[in-house]
């Protein structure tokens, strides 16, 4: 009877510790994973979001690339991570969603290896094609996809990123076969449409914008519901008749186990971040949208990753994509 009541203070002893962890938190310096290479699209975000969530936190918010495998290797040390807070993922569409669908075996299951904290913005991808391709709106470039389809080559930043599937998505949804060239990363990509030598492209609209600004290629269609206001004259594919919605998107997530203390905190944080006029200003000049106040709970984010993964192994399924 003895061990059994030693048992108990001691698990209540361990359980009020835990609590008090999670109410001091955080007393020393927060990693923040990237799972991307340095210089990548996500990294001005990460750097805008660590400077100011660690002001909000009081205590320092240091990013940590961690490239490779899709954003799956840096997603796999914070989902193999303490849950004590100090460790937490800049998520994506591709490390949260595609990558259950396109690794046979994947690292993590993202449902259930992470606790979700906040769901912040979304990047529209851009439809664009070489700026000599005979169309003007996306009922033509079907049409003339169909009637060329032997001919053409559709190029993506490689096999299973975010704008090879935005495209497969667009291909899925209007009936076209189209060669796909993958390249390595979406600069050599867009070059290589620049000059011709594909004929079309479902990039991120802050590296699209420049060149479509600049006349270098043709914009199609904007792959979201809404058209964008950077780029306000080009007309969704939803307006043009077809029902294709392609986007990246960034959320924050810790390992499954953190206290629920800590990922409230964590989302203060994120939304406070969120709300500061220098970061709102910087990322939606480059074409991002910050999601609405009542998407950005924990509670969300969860059924969200979950709905996302659904989408989008449909179009991996169809397009017979796999990175294995």
């Amino acid at each position: 009877m003895g061990k059994v009541v030693s048992a108990l203070i001691a698990v209540a002893a361990l359980a009020l510790t835990g609590a008090a962890n999670a109410e001091d938190w955080p007393t020393r310096t927060i990693t923040m994973v990237n799972p991307f290479a340095a210089g990548g699209p996500n990294d001005v975000l990460a750097r805008l979001f660590a400077q100011r969530m660690g002001e909000i936190l009081g205590q320092s918010v240091i990013i940590e690339n961690i490239g490779g495998a899709g954003g799956m290797n840096g997603a796999d040390r914070v989902a193999k991570a303490a849950p004590d807070g100090y460790t937490f993922l800049l998520g994506t569409v591709g490390t949260q969603a595609q990558n259950q669908s396109l690794f046979k075996k994947p690292a993590y299951n993202s449902v259930t290896d992470f606790a979700a904290v906040a769901l912040m913005v979304e990047a529209p991808l851009v439809l664009v094609a070489r700026k000599d391709l005979p169309v003007k709106d996306m009922k033509e470039f079907v049409a003339y996809g169909k009637a060329n389809k032997d001919k053409m080559q559709f190029a993506s930043a490689g096999t299973g990123s975010a704008i090879h599937l935005g495209c497969a998505l667009v291909n899925m949804v209007t009936g076209l076969d189209i060669v796909h060239v993958p390249y390595r990363g979406a600069n050599p990509a867009m070059q290589d449409l620049m000059g011709g030598r594909v004929d079309y492209l479902c990039d991120i609209i802050t590296t699209a914008k420049p060149q479509v600004d600049a006349g270098t290629v043709k914009a199609i269609a904007i792959l979201t519901k809404e058209r964008s206001k950077v780029l306000p004259n080009v007309p969704t594919a939803i307006e043009q008749g077809f029902d294709v919605e392609a986007y990246t998107w960034n959320a924050f997530f810790v390992p499954k186990g953190t206290p629920e203390a800590i990922i409230q905190k964590l989302n203060h944080a994120t939304v406070e971040a969120m709300k500061t006029p220098a970061v709102r200003e910087k990322l939606e000049s480059a074409g991002l949208i910050f999601v609405s106040d009542d998407r950005t709970t924990p509670e969300y984010l969860a059924k969200f990753v979950q709905s996302e993964i659904v989408k989008w192994a449909a179009p991996i399924k169809a397009g017979h994509i796999s990175v294995d």
